[in-house]
């Protein structure tokens, strides 16, 4: 499927961005084939490509399109969503990704927040160690409160610039 643009791509262009981009993705911890069809999505026009389009473009067999789209939807960074009238499906990426994928790590942080209170009472505030996860425990518990007031500044400021609030998803 060609990209729906008012000009031409150098498809070399578009594989270099991808291949770079998904680099930098996996130097900061993700998947190698996640981070790929990540950067394909987002190089895409549409910002959405079918399974088929993706192996295609990636050089890459169902199994990774699969695997690699099961992993970016857990972690919310992309959506699936059905063609009209087939029953084939598309992968979108989002101009909000990283807002969401950023506020679905907020209830990771909960929940290790929860294990570390655990671990004081476990271990003793008093001791050494029950210290330590005590102020690990603080640490999170300021990234929670900044990463919430900066998440409502970035709305404010998303609204701002490009005039738009993000679409509701399914």
């Amino acid at each position: 499927m060609a990209e729906p643009s008012g000009a031409a791509r150098d498809p070399e262009a578009v594989s270099r961005f991808v291949e770079h981009f998904a680099a930098q993705l996996v130097e900061a911890g993700m998947q190698r084939m996640p981070a790929r069809v990540f950067g394909a999505l987002l190089a895409s026009d549409a910002g959405a490509l079918t399974s088929a389009e993706l192996g295609e473009q990636l050089q890459i067999s169902p199994a990774a399109v699969s695997g690699a789209v099961r992993y970016l939807s857990q972690v919310h960074m992309v959506s699936r969503e059905r063609e009209p009238g087939s029953r084939r499906e598309r992968y979108r990426v989002h101009g909000d990704q990283w807002y969401e994928a950023l506020t679905n790590r907020e209830a990771v942080i909960k929940r290790w927040e929860d294990a570390l209170r655990d671990g004081v009472t476990s271990l003793g505030a008093d001791t050494p160690a029950g210290r330590r996860l005590e102020e690990t425990l603080a640490f999170f518990e300021f990234v929670e409160k900044e990463v919430e007031a900066m998440m409502g500044r970035w709305r404010v400021h998303r609204e701002e610039r490009f005039g738009e609030r993000p679409q509701k998803r399914n």
